[in-house]
């Protein structure tokens, strides 16, 4: 009995077989310790750490000539590390993510600050495009995180928020990470307060390699007394050619590439690729 609940446990799923994000950022408890990481300033585990961030803006300040007038839509903007930033330059800003936690603070964050940000509590793949703005970002490589359908989606929602003259401005896991991710299985026991819990529970981490799609998995499979949870980690990893492949199908094209969005110039060595996207034909 034991035996097959653990090989069931780990065992490999089919690809994309389910969708937990909503799980991972909603759940009463881990969403609260999603956005613990968020802010904190030296950790990179849910936004990147705060340096990194300020010279992020910094770079897109100036490659995109971020200023008063202009107009920034933020996909996945979680407790708007960025979007306030970017209204700090003069920029009008809207910002998507389905985290309550995440849009309370921001929201909380923007009317502290008195600054006018507009935040929407919404999956972005259900977002109905009203109006275009100069600039589309996604942060953090979430685009890696949806299947092929929802990329699909995505796009064509992306597409939509842009101008003909603007530019969308994301990262995404690279073909170096996939090549260095490992397969394998570890367990621990929490005794209280751990991530996912704050009562005693048990965790299993397996991770999976999906070489005909370039995709990897953390699976993740937590026992609590009372209940259990499994969250499931996609990440689809591309190389150049294979990106601008999936862009150019749906009216998009790549115009710059970079190893980070602080504008790092591209080394193929780089877990991370950000790339500068444009629609397609639009600057020749």
């Amino acid at each position: 009995m034991m035996f097959e609940q653990l090989n069931k446990i780990t065992e490999k799923p089919d690809l994309y077989c389910c969708y937990t994000a909503e799980t991972l950022w909603n759940d009463s408890y881990i969403s609260r310790q999603m956005l613990k990481n968020h802010l904190n300033p030296a950790e990179d585990l849910a936004s990147r750490k705060l340096n990194f961030i300020e010279a992020s803006v910094a770079f897109m300040q100036k490659r995109f000539m971020l200023r008063e007038g202009k107009t920034v839509i933020d996909f996945g903007c979680g407790p708007g590390l960025y979007t306030t930033r970017l209204a700090r330059l003069g920029c009008k800003v809207r910002g998507l993510d389905f985290s309550a936690n995440s849009i309370n603070y921001a929201r909380t964050e923007a009317a502290r600050l008195g600054m006018d940000i507009e935040y929407l509590l919404m999956n972005y793949l259900d977002y109905q495009v009203p109006e275009a703005f100069d600039l589309v970002t996604m942060i953090y490589c979430d685009y890696c995180v949806l299947n092929d359908n929802q990329r699909k989606l995505l796009l064509k929602i992306m597409n939509e928020s842009l101008k003909n003259s603007g530019f969308i401005f994301m990262d995404v896991c690279a073909d170096h990470m996939y090549q260095n991710f490992m397969e394998g299985t570890t367990f621990e026991i929490v005794e209280k307060d751990g991530f996912w819990s704050a009562e005693c529970h048990y965790v299993f981490k397996t991770t999976f390699k999906y070489d005909l799609n370039r995709v990897s998995l953390e699976k993740y499979y937590v026992c609590e007394k009372e209940r259990n949870i499994e969250i499931y980690n996609w990440l689809k990893h591309f190389t150049i050619a294979e990106l601008n492949r999936e862009l150019k199908e749906n009216g998009l094209e790549i115009l710059e590439v970079y190893s980070d969005v602080k504008g790092t110039p591209y080394n193929t060595e780089s877990d991370i690729m950000a790339v500068v996207i444009g629609k397609k034909g639009i600057f020749g």
